[in-house]
């Protein structure tokens, strides 16, 4: 594994982060759903449009994780209101960390989120938050390593499934 470089996405990214995004989405989750869910998630969530105006939406911000030429993981944040839930002026969403499975424990997930704490930073943010599968054990654990607190939860749908995410934020000194 080469120096691991956290840069911006671009539209030049565009098919790269597409089937990164995929394959990151489906390695995460592809195991507690049923095929005909994650295939409507895929195909809605990561289409070429959708990708390209979630790319052109001023709130957001989007930083892939490359070893060598190789894209390993990304990260997507969301401020005022690109944010999912609060909307709130003060705070910074961490919407999406994803990385390949085959670069996890390799500190590629703490990259992003380091770059993630660095934006709010940057931008005087109070908090960051984000929302969690609460089946996703190994992401909650990440989270609490880092400082983040459960304050509510919400519904997220995968297809014809209702699932519930942890929200969770970390108040920034």
């Amino acid at each position: 594994m080469e120096k691991i470089i956290i840069r911006e996405i671009t539209l030049q990214d565009m098919e790269v982060w597409q089937a990164l995004a995929k394959e990151t989405f489906f390695e995460t989750f592809s195991e507690n759903n049923s095929t005909e869910n994650m295939e409507q998630y895929l195909e809605n969530s990561f289409n070429i449009p959708r990708l390209t105006a979630e790319l052109n939406n001023p709130d957001s911000q989007f930083f892939m994780a490359w070893d060598g030429t190789m894209a390993v993981g990304y990260l997507k944040l969301n401020s005022g209101k690109a944010q999912t839930e609060l909307q709130d002026d003060t705070a910074l969403e961490i919407e999406r960390i994803y990385v390949k499975n085959s670069y996890h424990g390799q500190k590629v997930g703490q990259l992003l989120y380091e770059k993630a704490l660095e934006m709010a930073q940057k931008e005087h943010k109070k908090y960051v938050w984000l929302a969690v599968w609460e089946e996703n054990h190994r992401a909650i654990r990440f989270y609490t390593k880092n400082g983040f607190v459960a304050f509510d939860t919400h519904i997220f749908r995968l297809g014809n499934e209702e699932q519930t995410d942890i929200m969770m934020k970390k108040v920034l000194e």
